[in-house]
Parts: structure tokens; sequence; C-alpha cells
């Protein structure tokens, strides 16, 4: 089986485990990348072990396992791109978002940076754009956030910024988070298309079919 003639949208697996992006690629034929975040390594059964036995991580320790995990994901899907994600917090400077994601850019050749659109990590993203890094900006909950990500990365090519809006977590809030989706595609579509949608948080079957009939640029889902 391969990916089915037509089919517009990149398929992307949401994961911290390359032996999950084996699995995919055995059930479907293809897979156009890999989202991935601490969190998500942090699942990957060989962490889950260590942390069950009481041997934690030191922090040199975490990077290098989450560098091991990404590379070995990256040789999966050479052509396709794996997100990494900076670590950041309040205290967490642009300076500092932008220093890590520098660093992560290097550790394979098909990597986006995630960084949370927060004013420090447009700030890093502008910075990134600059740099010619490709960048993923996550947790987008708005248009407002949209757009801020739009002006941030003036000037990026096609391909070389990814926006993630997340779908799941704005209807687990009461909210309608696939119009709000469909809203943030038509505004990029009606612009020049340097940024492109990768829809997240897509929790079910309905989420990911809607994204294939509205031809997203890219899905991903665990």
């Amino acid at each position: 089986m391969s990916k089915p003639d037509g089919l517009q949208t990149r398929i992307f697996l949401d994961s911290g485990d390359p032996a999950e992006t084996k699995e995919i690629i055995s059930l479907l034929g293809f897979l156009d990348g890999q989202t991935t975040d601490p969190t998500l390594v942090a699942k990957n059964p060989y962490a889950q072990a260590r942390f069950a036995s009481g041997d934690k991580f030191s922090k040199t320790e975490i990077f290098d396992f989450y560098k091991q995990v990404v590379t070995d994901i990256s040789s999966l899907v050479p052509g396709g791109s794996v997100s990494i994600e900076v670590y950041g917090d309040a205290e967490t400077t642009a300076d500092d978002m932008f220093a890590q994601g520098q660093d992560i850019f290097t550790w394979i050749p098909n990597a986006h940076v995630k960084y949370p659109i927060i004013a420090a990590g447009l700030a890093a993203a502008e910075q990134s754009i600059a740099a010619n890094m490709r960048v993923n900006m996550t947790l987008c909950f708005s248009q407002q956030q949209a757009v801020a990500v739009y002006a941030a990365t003036r000037g990026a090519k096609p391909g070389q910024v990814f926006v993630s809006p997340f779908i799941g977590r704005l209807d687990d809030i009461g909210l309608d988070g696939m119009s709000f989706i469909a809203n943030v595609l038509a505004m990029y579509r009606a612009s020049d298309h340097h940024s492109q949608v990768l829809s997240a948080s897509a929790l079910t079957m309905e989420h990911f079919m809607q994204c294939l009939a509205l031809t997203f640029d890219l899905i991903t889902a665990p």
C-alpha cells in the first residue's frame, strides 16, 4: 500500500516512539512526518521503564535521549518533517528559546523547531526564519495567534512555517475547534502561503475525516 493518489493533505504521526512510526508506516504504507514533544518522549517505553525503576534522567541524559529518539524517527521518514519542541516556561527568554532552537535544528536534516505562540516564542521564530531555519508554531488557540505567527515569519518560504491549531483542546472547553481551524486555513490561503496549517489535537475519527475533506495542509494524530 502507498499514499493514495489525490490525497492533498500530508499525514503526520504525533508520537515520541519510533516503534509507533514503524507500525504506522506498515499499516498505511507511508507517513509524511512526525510531531514530537517532551511529554510524548517521556511516554516512550524506554523512558517509562527508567522512571519505573527510579533511575531518573539527568538534564544532559534527557536531551541526549530526545535527540536519539528524533534521529531514529528521522531515518524512518527521511523525506518528511520531524517537529522537535524547545523547553519553555514563563521565565524563558526569546534568546534562550532561539539558542535551544539552533541546537535542535542541527540534530536531524528534516527538523521543524517547535516554539509556543507566546511573545518569546514569536521573537525566537522571527530570529529562526532570519537564520533560514524551519519552525512549527504550536499551542495555537485563536486567530489572533495565527495572525501573530504570520506577521513574525514574513519572508519565509512555503513549507518553512507550520502553525498548529489544537482542535480537540478547544472542543474540550466547549468551543468549536473545527470551525476555528477552518477559519485559520481560509485566512492563510488568502495570503502568500508562507505559513501552513498543521491541524493538531485531532482526537476523533470525525476530526480526522473533516480535516481531509477540507484539504488541510497537514494533520498530526496519535
